[in-house]
């Protein structure tokens, strides 16, 4: 390229995350919570928790280290099992909400704080063994566009949980709360 500055993995990374991020802050404000303030809690905060249901493909770093992401097995470990244990308890959250359960709510902020510790964590062992200088392929996807998705529904889930709290404690099932009732 004649002495012209290059791309690195790193730099290409840095640049799309942060527009992941810019782009999901917009889709939150101008879609998801104009759509969230028109349903009840339990619906609203379900949405969240499925894109957390998903969090399972960081099963995927086992196959990653096969294959080129030099992350210590140690680190891959934790952060594949953090990610499994978010999952369970966004699905675990989920079922809760659905037959309105009065534990739904302790299971719903134990999911908060384990998301935000595990999320964080993982954000600075990637940082600690330079996750983006090998991440290719669905690694990549999953640094760059997923964590970010994480990141905004946590924040919209949180949000949901802490406005409309008197919402999710007891009363209707979550069925009829979205099917109109027959009369």
């Amino acid at each position: 390229m004649n002495g012209a500055a290059t791309m690195t993995p790193a730099s290409a990374s840095l640049i799309a995350t942060a527009l992941a991020y810019i782009f999901a802050a917009m889709f939150a404000v101008w879609h998801v919570v104009p759509w969230m303030r028109q349903r009840p809690g339990a619906v609203a905060i379900s949405a969240c928790l499925w894109v957390h249901a998903l969090r399972i493909v960081a099963l995927q770093i086992y196959s990653a280290r096969r294959f080129g992401f030099e992350i210590p097995l140690v680190a891959a470990q934790r952060i594949a099992w953090g990610d499994v244990l978010g999952a369970g308890l966004a699905v675990l959250g989920i079922w809760l909400l659905r037959r309105r359960s009065a534990i739904a709510v302790p299971v719903l902020w134990l999911f908060v704080i384990e998301t935000v510790l595990d999320l964080a964590y993982g954000a600075i062992l990637g940082i600690r063994h330079h996750a983006t200088d090998t991440a290719h392929d669905l690694t990549w996807v999953i640094l760059n566009f997923y964590v970010p998705a994480l990141w905004t529904s946590l924040v919209l889930a949180a949000w949901v949980r802490i406005t409309r709290r008197g919402e999710l404690a007891g009363g209707d099932s979550f069925e009829s709360r979205v099917q109109p009732r027959a009369t």
